[in-house]
């Protein structure tokens, strides 16, 4: 596996994992503090973060196959982008554990 895979997937993570933050805070303002303008904001940031997550799905399945995990594993992964912060949990999880691999030249698989 090349170290490209992981770093557009970690790319992908990131930009996945801050729009939904935004996203999160956006819908509190909306819903919770009744402020104007988050309307807007809202649809702009929701819209954004569907079309990248569609993103992340493709480059984190890219991973995930070619890592050969689990499917329970790689579905984890493919959810953390619906989950606020999860993202960056998970992304830093998996880096670590490929990343390692990666550096010893070792054909990267997932562990039993």
């Amino acid at each position: 596996m090349k170290k490209s895979v992981l770093t557009r997937y970690r790319v992908m993570a990131y930009v996945t994992g801050v729009l939904l933050v935004l996203l999160t805070l956006g819908v509190i303002a909306k819903y919770l503090l009744d402020m104007d303008g988050a309307d807007g904001f809202t649809s702009v940031v929701g819209i954004a973060h569907g079309w990248l997550y569609v993103v992340y799905l493709i480059f984190a399945f890219d991973l995930g196959s070619k890592a050969k995990w689990p499917v329970r594993k790689q579905l984890w992964v493919l959810l953390a982008g619906t989950i606020p912060t999860a993202a960056f949990f998970v992304e830093r999880k998996v880096s670590h554990e490929l990343e390692a691999r990666i550096a010893q030249g070792e054909p990267v698989a997932a562990k039993a």
